[in-house]
């Protein structure tokens, strides 16, 4: 880290260097209690969402807590779940003539084979094929609207991004020549299936809580995540996503462990409702049908995706463009060789047990999808990550004591 950034990150706790040391000692203060109650020592909770472990790894808070406290990153990524099939198809398309049109972060995306002398759009595009980056659907929809070729727009994310993709669709904003190949993803069936991962290694103390994405909360509502909370009987927090937001998670979830609660508590109170934008919800459920879908690294997960309904069928590249499918039985291991983004996602490993992370893997040449995204956890920790610094600037502010 250099000199600025380490100014820059004590001036943001400094601002609120009361607040946050008050948060932190209830913090030390609850794990003792817990701890000794539950006689454990080790407490793993998830960070749910891209931006909350940018958060977590940019301002050190993994350095303010208690030794005992893990947080680890879980599928909050989606460039980094989304499958190298359809990175594969896309760059087909693209030296077929096909227009294509990406965000920024997919579009150095890796696949795990080479088509034709290219693994990624960045690759294509240097090969002469027309692929274009842009910051959102409409903004495709107007370019293409000026030349009128055949295009297709990538269309990756989460809950987050669906209700714009309706929208499009819903009020006509998109010419007949643009296609969508939708690749959204839903969140909630991924926590089932990170949180049953965690409880397969009897050596590994299981995930007890969860901080919740407060994007995706704002439209799905804080409701989507009840029955996660029920079933596996941990608290979740809906979270913002300042410094201070994630220490209050961290601080409610140690709360209701100590109390012997499971519920869902919304932090993000600013933004998230228990409900959500039932507008977004209702246009979501109008242009798209929930699927069983593949998640990279990680497998093929009933009800976790969204394709166009047939309704729309026009917009769609997997009908309009012959697109193939992924299913169960089709689905492939899509990780390159060595390379531990499937347990980085996972929540299995941190990104420097990985042996390519910095080595063959970096974010100027990232190796695997988590170095790819500005959300993806080792491209996170390769720009943020330096847990020796961090516990230097929290003992100098005095937020933890000499060898905590």
């Amino acid at each position: 880290m250099n000199s600025r950034a380490y100014r820059s990150l004590e001036g943001v706790l400094r601002h609120d260097r009361g607040l946050v040391g008050i948060v932190v000692k209830k913090i030390h203060d609850l794990w003792r209690e817990y701890s000794s109650k539950a006689c454990e020592t080790r407490l793993k909770i998830m960070d749910f969402c891209g931006t909350h472990e940018w958060t977590i790894t940019h301002y050190g808070i993994r350095s303010l807590l208690p030794g005992g406290i893990e947080l680890v990153a879980g599928p909050g990524c989606p460039v980094c779940v989304t499958p190298s099939h359809y990175v594969e198809e896309l760059i087909k398309l693209a030296l077929d003539g096909v227009i294509v049109y990406t965000y920024g972060d997919t579009y150095k995306l890796r696949s795990h084979v080479e088509v034709r002398g290219a693994r990624s759009l960045s690759d294509v595009r240097a090969l002469g094929a027309d692929v274009r980056v842009v910051p959102d659907i409409l903004t495709a929809a107007r370019d293409v609207a000026g030349h009128g070729k055949l295009s297709v727009f990538c269309g990756i994310g989460f809950e987050t991004v669906a209700p714009g993709y309706a929208q499009a669709i819903l009020r006509r904003h998109l010419p007949r020549n643009l296609k969508i190949l939708s690749l959204v993803k839903l969140t909630p069936p991924a926590m089932f299936y990170s949180l049953e991962v965690s409880r397969e290694k009897p050596t590994e103390p299981p995930i007890m809580g969860v901080i919740a994405p407060g994007h995706v909360s704002t439209i799905t509502g804080a409701k989507a995540w009840e029955p996660v909370a029920e079933n596996y009987e941990i608290p979740i927090v809906v979270s913002g996503f300042e410094p201070l937001d994630v220490l209050i998670s961290v601080l409610e979830i140690l709360k209701q462990l100590t109390r012997g609660e499971h519920k869902v508590t919304i932090e993000y109170v600013r933004t998230v409702t228990w409900s959500g934008d039932l507008t977004a919800q209702r246009n979501i459920s109008r242009v798209f049908d929930v699927v069983d879908d593949a998640w990279r690294g990680i497998g093929f997960l009933p009800k976790s995706g969204l394709r166009l309904r047939d309704k729309y069928a026009e917009y769609d590249a997997f009908r309009e463009l012959g697109v193939k499918e992924l299913s169960a039985g089709n689905w492939r291991h899509d990780m390159p060789s060595g390379c531990k983004c499937a347990e980085v996602v996972l929540g299995k490993a941190y990104p420097s047990q990985c042996p390519m992370f910095l080595k063959a893997c970096t974010p100027q040449r990232p190796v695997g999808p988590c170095m790819v995204s500005s959300e993806g956890t080792c491209a996170i920790w390769a720009k943020y990550g330096s847990r020796d610094l961090l516990l230097r600037l929290a003992r100098e502010l005095r937020l933890v004591k000499e060898g905590g």
